[in-house]
C-alpha cells in the first residue's frame, strides 16, 4: 500500500482541534506582532488575548509569514516517513506564506510534495476535503485536481462591523469608496481576488445577517443542500450561533461548523466579523465526478 498523502496548511485555515486531530492536518503558525512583541497565532496568543490588545493600541498589529525552516521541519519529518506532502495556503496576494512554503519545498527536491493557494477565508473547507481524499487513498495528482476543481464553488459572505483595520492593513482594494460613509452602516463584502468586495450596506447587524442568508438562498436556493460550510465570526459568538441555526433551517446542511477567526485574519477585519463559507452538494459532486 502506497503512503498516505499528509496534508499540511498554516493557522489561517482556523481549523477546530477536533478537525485537525480527526485528519491529522499539520498546521504551521503565522505571526502577529505589536510593537516587538510576536506571537504564533494559535500557539501563543489566545484569541481572547489578541482582540483586547487589538482595542487597546494605538498602533495597528503587523503579521508575517512562518519563517521557512517552521516549513521545513514539517515537510522533513512528513517526507522521511515517505508520505507525499499536499500543502494548501492562502495566495502571495494575501500573504508571504505562500512562497516560505515554496522556498521550504525546494530544499526536499526528492520528496512530492505540491504547494497550493486560496485567496481568502474558507480555505479550510478546501483543506478539510483535501485531507478526506487523503484518507480514500487518492494520490497527490488527484487531490489536487480535486480542490482545484471545488475552490470555484466556494462562496464567502460576510459582515463587518466596520472597515478601518482592512484600510490600515492595506486590504480595502475596491471597499474604499464605502470608506467614511459608514458611521450608521454594516457593509457587506465578499473576498475576491484577494480584496475585499463590497456587496451592500445594512442599516443594523440584524439586517446584515439576514441580507447573508438572502445571498445563501440566491446561491443555492431555499431548501438546498450544503455539503460543507462554516460560520465564521468574530467575538460574536451569540450571533454567530443564530446565524448557524437560520442557515440549518433554510439548507440541509451535511455539515457546517463555527468557527472563530483568530488573530492574522482579525488584524484586518477587527471585531465584530459575521459570515459565512460554503459549498454545495453539487459543487461536491462535479469536483468528484458523479
Amino acid at each position: 500500500m502506497k503512503p498516505e498523502v499528509k496534508i499540511v496548511t498554516d493557522s489561517t485555515a482556523y481549523l477546530l482541534p477536533k478537525t485537525l486531530a480527526e485528519h491529522d492536518i499539520r498546521v504551521v503558525p503565522i505571526k502577529i506582532a505589536f510593537g516587538t512583541e510576536v506571537f504564533s497565532e494559535g500557539v501563543d496568543i489566545t484569541n481572547e488575548e489578541f482582540y483586547r490588545r487589538l482595542a487597546e493600541s494605538s498602533r495597528p498589529p503587523t503579521t508575517s509569514q512562518p519563517p521557512v525552516s517552521d516549513f521545513a521541519e514539517v515537510y522533513s519529518q512528513l517526507s522521511s516517513s515517505g508520505h507525499p506532502i499536499f500543502s494548501i495556503h492562502p495566495s502571495a496576494k494575501l500573504s508571504g506564506t505562500f512562497n516560505a512554503a515554496l522556498a521550504a519545498r525546494e530544499k526536499f527536491p526528492k520528496a512530492r510534495i505540491e504547494v497550493v493557494d486560496w485567496l481568502s477565508m474558507g480555505m479550510g473547507l478546501l483543506v478539510v476535503a483535501a485531507a478526506r481524499a487523503a484518507a480514500a487513498g487518492e494520490s497527490l495528482t488527484q487531490i489536487k485536481t480535486k480542490v482545484g476543481q471545488l475552490a470555484p464553488g466556494v462562496s464567502i459572505f460576510a459582515m463587518v462591523d466596520t472597515l478601518k483595520y482592512a484600510w490600515r492593513g492595506g486590504r480595502i482594494g475596491a471597499a474604499k469608496a464605502l470608506v467614511g460613509s459608514l458611521l450608521n452602516v454594516k457593509p457587506i463584502v465578499a473576498m475576491e481576488n484577494a480584496e475585499v468586495k463590497p456587496l451592500a450596506r445594512a442599516r443594523s447587524r440584524a439586517k446584515g445577517a439576514e441580507y447573508i442568508l438572502n445571498l445563501l438562498e440566491k446561491r443555492v436556493g431555499r431548501g438546498g443542500s450544503i455539503r460543507h460550510g462554516a460560520v465564521i465570526h468574530s467575538r460574536v459568538l451569540e450571533e454567530a450561533l443564530a446565524l448557524e441555526q437560520e442557515v440549518r433551517a433554510r439548507c440541509d446542511c451535511t455539515e457546517l461548523d463555527v468557527v472563530e477567526v483568530g488573530p492574522v485574519f482579525g488584524a484586518h477585519t477587527g471585531p465584530g466579523v459575521l459570515g459565512l463559507a460554503f459549498y454545495t452538494e453539487e459543487d461536491w459532486r462535479r469536483a468528484n465526478g458523479k
